[in-house]
C-alpha cells in the first residue's frame, strides 16, 4: 500500500441500477470494498423485512453504501473541486465516510438495534477503530485518518461542509436510499432531480447550499422523501413482519435467561443475549445467520417461539387496525389483553401496538435532541436564507411530525377458535373487524 493519493493504474466501474455506473478511481476505495468487513454488507438488507411487502426489495447495505460514495464522489471532484471554499485535502476523507458510513449495521438493521438496544453508529464507529482490516487500511494514510472518519460519521468533525455530505437533511445517504429503494420496490414516489440538485450545490463555510434556482428541485426530494416513508418505509404489511421478527428475538432472549434446552442452541446470540458483545461476535452476525436460525426454531418445542419462526419463515403475518392511543382505546386495549389471556394466546407476543413517526423536514432548532441542521438557499444577491422562508410548499410542512398507530394480532388464531366462541365474539367485536 503507498497511500494516501495513489491511483488505480486502471479505474474501476461497477455497474449501478441507479447511477448507471460507479466509479473508483482511488487505491484506498478500492482496498476498502475489498475488506470482509465491507463484504459483509452484501448480506444485510437495505430495507429489512419489506422484501415481505415488496418483493423487488432484495437489495443490500453494500450497493447503497457504493452509491452514497459515488454521488460524493461525483460532488467533490465535478461540483465543488477548484472551488475556493472547498479544501481538497478533505476529498479522501469525504468518500472513505461516504463509503462506511452503514458499515456497522447488523442484521434486519433498526429491528434488531431495537431488540438488543444496540447502536449501529456505535458499532461503525469501533469497527473503524478496532483491530479490523478496514482500520489496516485507513491507517495506510495516517495514524489518526481512522478517527477522523468516526468523527464526520459521528458529526463531530470539525468540517462541517464534510459532514453535510452524508448527514444533514439533504445528503448523498437520503438522495441514494430514496431512489435505490424506490427502483427496488417499483414505485414512483422515490424519483427527484437529483442531476439539478448536485449540479447548483455549492460549498459555503461550515455548509453545503443550494442556489435558489434549484429550491423547486429541492422540494420535489422533500415530497418525494414524505411519500417514500408513508408509502414504503412505514408500510403496515412491512411494520407486521418487523413485530413478528421483533418478537422472536425477545422470545428466544427470554427461553435463553430461563435455561431453556434448545434443539438448535442459539450460539451466535449469547454475547448478545449476556450485553457481551465484541466486534468480532457482531461482525459474524448476518441475516443468513438470522434465517438459518429462523429455519432451525420452527421445530423448537416452545410453540411460541417455533409459531412465531413459522409466520415469519412462511409469510403468515399478523392483520392489523388503527388504533389510536386515546384513553377509551386504551382500555379496550387492557380488555382485549385480558381476553387473549383467557383464550390461552399470549398477549406479550400476539397483541402488539406498534407506532411509525416521522419529520419530513425541520427548521433549525439549538439544543433539541436530534438538531437538525436545515436546507438553506444560496440567492442571486449572496444572502443565504433557510429553505422554508422561502418555499410555501415545505413551510407547510416544516416541524410537523406525523405519526401512525396500529395493532398487530393473529387473526388466523382467532378463527381456529371454535371451542371459544363467546371469547371470539368479544374480540372481534373490540377489534371492531366486524366493520
Amino acid at each position: 500500500m503507498a497511500y494516501p493519493n495513489e491511483k488505480l493504474s486502471e479505474e474501476k466501474v461497477f455497474k449501478d441500477p441507479v447511477h448507471r455506473y460507479i466509479h473508483v478511481r482511488d487505491k484506498v476505495i478500492w482496498d476498502l470494498i475489498g475488506t470482509k468487513e465491507f463484504q459483509r454488507l452484501r448480506r444485510i438488507r437495505q430495507l429489512g423485512t419489506t422484501f415481505l411487502t415488496f418483493h423487488g426489495a432484495e437489495h443490500s447495505r453494500f450497493n447503497h453504501s457504493l452509491g452514497v460514495y459515488e454521488i460524493v464522489r461525483r460532488i467533490v471532484d465535478d461540483v465543488f473541486q477548484g472551488r475556493p471554499e472547498w479544501d481538497e485535502d478533505e476529498r479522501l476523507l469525504s468518500l472513505c465516510a461516504a463509503l462506511l458510513h452503514d458499515l456497522g449495521h447488523g442484521p434486519f438493521s433498526h429491528s434488531f438495534e431495537k431488540v438488543f438496544h444496540l447502536d449501529h453508529e456505535a458499532f461503525t464507529q469501533a469497527i473503524i477503530l478496532g483491530n479490523t482490516e478496514i482500520n489496516r487500511v485507513l491507517s495506510q494514510i495516517g495514524s489518526d485518518f481512522p478517527k477522523k472518519v468516526t468523527e464526520v460519521i459521528a458529526k463531530t468533525y470539525p468540517n462541517k461542509q464534510v459532514v453535510s455530505l452524508i448527514s444533514s437533511q439533504i445528503d448523498a445517504d437520503r438522495m441514494d436510499y430514496l431512489q435505490r429503494d424506490a427502483f427496488y420496490t417499483g414505485v414512483s414516489y422515490g424519483h427527484f432531480d437529483m442531476e439539478r440538485i448536485l449540479r447548483l450545490m455549492r460549498p459555503r463555510e461550515d455548509q453545503v447550499v443550494i442556489k435558489y434556482s434549484g429550491m423547486h428541485a429541492v422540494e420535489d426530494y422533500i415530497m418525494s422523501r414524505y411519500q417514500m416513508y408513508w408509502q414504503v418505509y412505514f408500510h403496515p404489511v412491512t411494520r407486521s413482519a418487523e413485530v413478528i421478527l421483533t418478537k422472536i428475538l425477545h422470545r428466544a432472549k427470554a427461553l435463553y435467561e430461563d435455561g431453556y434446552p434448545f434443539k438448535c442452541k442459539p450460539k451466535h446470540f449469547y454475547s448478545i443475549f449476556s450485553e457481551k458483545v465484541t466486534i468480532e461476535d457482531y461482525l459474524k452476525l448476518d441475516e443468513s445467520i438470522i434465517l438459518f436460525y429462523f429455519q432451525e426454531w420452527q421445530d423448537e418445542d416452545d410453540p411460541i417461539l417455533s409459531d412465531l419462526c413459522k409466520r415469519f419463515i412462511n409469510r403468515i403475518l399478523f392483520k392489523y387496525v388503527e388504533f389510536h392511543p386515546t384513553n377509551e382505546q386504551l382500555m379496550r386495549l387492557m380488555e382485549l389483553t385480558s381476553l387473549f389471556k383467557k383464550a390461552g394466546i399470549d398477549p406479550d407476543y400476539y397483541l402488539v401496538v406498534d407506532s411509525s413517526s416521522d419529520l419530513p423536514y425541520d427548521f433549525y432548532r439549538p439544543g433539541e435532541e436530534e438538531e437538525r441542521l436545515p436546507i438553506h438557499l444560496l440567492m442571486q444577491n449572496g444572502e443565504i436564507r433557510e429553505l422554508s422562508r422561502e418555499s410555501e410548499i415545505v413551510d407547510a410542512i416544516s416541524g410537523k411530525r406525523r405519526t401512525d398507530h396500529k395493532l398487530y394480532f393473529p387473526l388466523d388464531l382467532l378463527n381456529d377458535f371454535s371451542s371459544k366462541r363467546n371469547i371470539k365474539k368479544k374480540i372481534i367485536s373490540l377489534l371492531q373487524l366486524h366493520k
